[in-house]
């Protein structure tokens, strides 16, 4: 096995102290064991998305003296290495997991959810969503699909079992999938989540590692369930410290 690395900075501003150590730790692992580091843009959170970002990005890699294998500057053979030109291959994965009966079409309006939220917290509870789309008739769906209606295609979680994330630092780390979300993963513009895009890209370019601060650590079980739904082999986590003060 080839050992792959990656970051995954996303343009939303300044690179910080967290990109730079997560980078260097990436970096260290694979040439350790003779692998390959690669840089990836995550800017599909066009919301936030900063102009200059990414140059800013690597020029402080570079600085730092932190030479990747592969990336949008530098080309490779995952090309491209940037979300927003990805896009079409992120809808075709959506798409296969409606196909198989693991995620399923969302119809409902924001003022929908915001009143299923905000009757969660009326009764104290977390918020999620209610899983309404989730018993649709396919009649329906189809229906709705006919006339345009605005949509998201929302992953199946199970409602029962456990999710276990199997983390080189911390050990084994059991998540109850009764706490897991349906979780987005297209959204109506037709961009990725976080979670769809990273897991994509990460099995199609090879990332046999993921190395990624422990803030991300909560997102892990909602990765493993996107990797079972695909059938994909996992990959090897470890969620790094945060660095403070």
């Amino acid at each position: 096995m080839i050992v792959r690395t990656r970051i995954a900075p996303s343009p939303t501003g300044i690179a910080h102290l967290g990109t730079a150590y997560t980078a260097m730790r990436n970096l260290a692992i694979a040439r350790q064991n003779g692998g390959q580091f690669i840089i990836r843009i995550e800017d599909t959170d066009r919301a936030r998305f900063v102009e200059g970002a990414v140059d800013v990005i690597f020029d402080a890699l570079q600085w730092l003296g932190l030479a990747h294998d592969e990336g949008p500057d530098i080309g490779g053979p995952h090309a491209p290495y940037t979300q927003s030109e990805r896009l079409s291959i992120y809808t075709q994965h959506a798409q296969e997991l409606v196909a198989k009966d693991q995620a399923y079409y969302c119809f409902c309006t924001k003022e929908r959810l915001e009143q299923v939220r905000t009757q969660a917290l009326a009764k104290k509870e977390l918020p999620r969503y209610d899983r309404h789309c989730r018993a649709l008739l396919e009649s329906e769906v189809q229906q709705k699909l006919s006339e345009q209606v605005p949509h998201v295609i929302r992953l199946k979680v199970p409602t029962e079992g456990v999710t276990i994330c199997h983390d080189l630092i911390r050990g084994d780390i059991e998540f109850q999938n009764s706490g897991i979300d349906d979780q987005v993963i297209l959204k109506s513009d037709g961009y990725p989540t976080y979670h769809l895009g990273v897991v994509v890209d990460d099995h199609l370019m090879q990332i046999t590692h993921i190395i990624r601060g422990e803030e991300w650590l909560s997102s892990s079980p909602k990765h493993i369930l996107l990797y079972q739904a695909f059938g994909w082999p996992l990959p090897i986590f470890a969620h790094l410290p945060i660095i403070r003060n």
